[in-house]
């Protein structure tokens, strides 16, 4: 088994790292301290907690043993994604520096410009930073990155997927070209890694487990949930939480609950304490005093429950974590396994249990076509499980109950009267009798049927008014007929015209007022037909 002192370490470093009780390298540690140590650009891709850090921080601090800092010019650069990061590489280069007068300076927001200011004034050997920072110092010109010799990214994929690419790579436009540069993280993309191809010369890569693994000292569980009203998911989902919670009883020493938004953490972390759990919150948007309290308080052991968000997820080195519970299913699958990285760590046991809400499912999926495996279901009392595809289709296809009779009989005269305009004049007077049958048959109950009521009696006045209506309505049928067979013969005639009609309504004014013009037809007047009626007769 390879040792730290086979490795060409400094002698005050192997010392160092005596004192820290390390012996043995982990495999990354071991595959790429050689090539750092070399001059040589690395790639490094492991699973989180397996020693990343030590893994450029060692060679790092060999390599800059000989020679002098200079004010503003750092010696090496170091970015981190997140201010807890930075503070944990910061404190991982004051264990392995106590036998050496190396200087370092960590540059990150929510502190005072001036402290930091007066560590660069004086040099430093290395400089610690986010991004952001960095560059205010820079255009403050306060700092030049001309002098520097090594670079390193850590959660290099997290860097330039949380939309710090322009940062980057103006970062890397200020550094010299001669510069060694240092890759490291849990998972790379195929595509992050195409563009850490620009930023490397050559690279050595290390890859000491298939990426995006999970470690195989991790339990993990899923609760599927369905709420049973949307408004109230959240509280129940709470609810859920507590009841895990209790159901680890001792075995849970501490544990991190992650959040996928900064107000979940928020609310998630009030409602653990007002039921008496001992909680606190930690994202973005909190003063930088307190979040490095509330962190301090977990590793000392004085806080038990951490809530957090994707801040806490990356790097942050608490040994003792025994649980980690995903309140919400991450967005992004490789997230997934840098939050349930924080528990199992140097070989110890671990737990992860995720809640999922139908909406999540998706996620779900990726996660575990991400880890290649199924993670499994954890059947909860009192929990409602969402139903399976197979019985929601089932119900999809169930009958539906029947309309009620009042909508169905308004709706079939109007579907009779469309089937009637289709087929012509004498299959409309059709559907017009069904209609007065119908309105006449409504009331069957409390009058007998016109047809079946006694004839009466007419006046020869009514009698005479009666042909009259016979011969009307027999004229108005004759005159439809001859308006169709007009209107076909019209119907050639003016299709050759319509050209010369065209042009003649472009050379109107535009403000005309038009009307349309609507055929005889079955719109003709009944005055017309009886005229044509008395004709015949005469």
């Amino acid at each position: 088994m390879t040792k730290f002192s086979d490795l060409d370490l400094d002698p005050k470093v192997l010392k160092a790292i005596a004192d820290a009780g390390y012996e043995s390298p982990t495999p990354i540690q071991a595959g790429a301290i050689p090539h750092a140590l070399a001059g040589k650009d690395v790639l490094g891709i492991a699973q989180t907690g397996t020693g990343k850090t030590a893994s450029f921080t060692l060679p790092m601090i060999t390599r800059l043993a000989k020679g002098r800092a200079r004010a503003r010019m750092p010696r090496s650069l170091v970015l981190c994604p997140t201010r807890e990061l930075a503070a944990q590489v910061a404190e991982n280069f004051d264990t392995y520096t106590k036998y050496m007068k190396l200087t370092k300076a960590l540059l990150i927001g929510g502190v005072s410009f001036k402290e930091q200011e007066a560590l660069i004034d004086r040099g430093v050997d290395v400089l610690i930073a986010t991004p952001g920072r960095l560059l205010d110092h820079f255009e403050r010109g306060k700092l030049l990155l001309t002098g520097v010799q090594i670079m390193v990214v850590d959660e290099a994929d997290r860097m330039l997927d949380m939309g710090f690419i322009p940062d980057i790579e103006r970062i890397f436009s200020l550094t010299p070209f001669t510069r060694q540069t240092l890759f490291f993280s849990a998972t790379m993309a195929p595509e992050i890694e195409r563009i850490t191809n620009t930023f490397l010369s050559n690279p050595e890569r290390i890859e000491v487990a298939r990426q995006a693994t999970t470690g195989e000292n991790i339990q993990q569980q899923v609760v599927m949930y369905k709420a049973s009203r949307k408004d109230r998911e959240g509280s129940e989902k709470r609810r859920i939480l507590r009841q895990i919670i209790d159901m680890e009883g001792d075995s849970l020493t501490n544990a991190i609950v992650f959040c996928n938004r900064k107000t979940d953490v928020d609310v998630t972390a009030k409602s653990l304490k007002k039921y008496g759990y001992d909680a606190a919150p930690i994202h973005g948007d909190l003063d930088q005093s307190q979040r490095t309290r509330t962190l301090d308080g977990f590793r000392d052991g004085s806080l038990k429950i951490l809530v957090a968000s994707d801040v806490a997820a990356r790097g942050l080195d608490v040994p003792s974590v025994s649980h980690v519970f995903n309140f919400d299913v991450p967005s992004h699958s490789e997230d997934y396994v840098h939050r349930i990285g924080r528990t199992g760590r140097a070989g110890r046991k671990g737990k992860a249990v995720m809640i999922c809400v139908p909406r999540d499912e998706k996620n779900l999926a990726d996660i575990e076509k991400l880890v290649e495996k199924e993670i499994p279901r954890l059947e909860l009392p009192g929990v409602k499980s969402p139903a399976p595809a197979a019985a929601e289709a089932v119900e999809d296809e169930a009958p539906k109950p029947a309309r009620s009779r009042s909508r169905t009989r308004s709706r079939k005269p109007k579907d009779e009267t469309v089937e009637a305009q289709a087929e012509g004049p004498k299959a409309e007077a059709q559907v017009s009798e069904t209609k007065s049958e119908t309105k006449s048959g409504a009331n069957t109950d409390e009058k007998p049927a016109r047809s079946q009521r006694a004839p009466r009696k007419e006046s020869p006045a009514k009698a005479e008014e009666t042909s009259r209506d016979a011969a009307r309505e027999s004229g108005r049928e004759s005159g439809r007929d001859n308006a169709r067979e007009s209107g076909r013969t019209e119907q050639n005639r003016d299709q050759g015209s319509k050209s010369s009609r065209s042009s003649s309504r472009g050379k109107r004014g535009s403000g005309s007022n038009d009307s349309k013009v609507v055929g005889m037809g079955d719109h003709m007047p009944s005055f017309i037909a009886l005229s044509f009626e008395q004709r015949r007769a005469s």
